[in-house]
């Protein structure tokens, strides 16, 4: 079987680090997820590595995952003072 997989990297100054807290605890509650994400931080890159024997699967965690980062980022942006 195929093993289908995609490489995300964010890089965004002052909010990395808040939006990988944020979607990195949600990784964390869902173990029957039938992909693989590992979520990573280095200084201000977050890299979000999918992987899965389905590309379906694989297709709806990336649009999720993205998701989940554009609405943690504009969350944050709408707290700035």
């Amino acid at each position: 079987m195929s093993q289908f997989s995609a490489i995300i990297s964010i890089q965004e100054r002052g909010k990395v680090k808040a939006v990988f807290d944020s979607i990195s605890a949600d990784n964390m509650f869902y173990p029957e997820n039938p992909t693989k994400t590992k979520i990573s931080l280095k200084k201000d890159t977050m890299k979000i590595e999918i992987s899965s024997d389905e590309i379906a699967h694989l297709r709806a965690n990336i649009n999720s995952t993205l998701r989940l980062v554009q609405a943690s980022s504009d969350s944050i942006e709408t707290l700035k003072i």
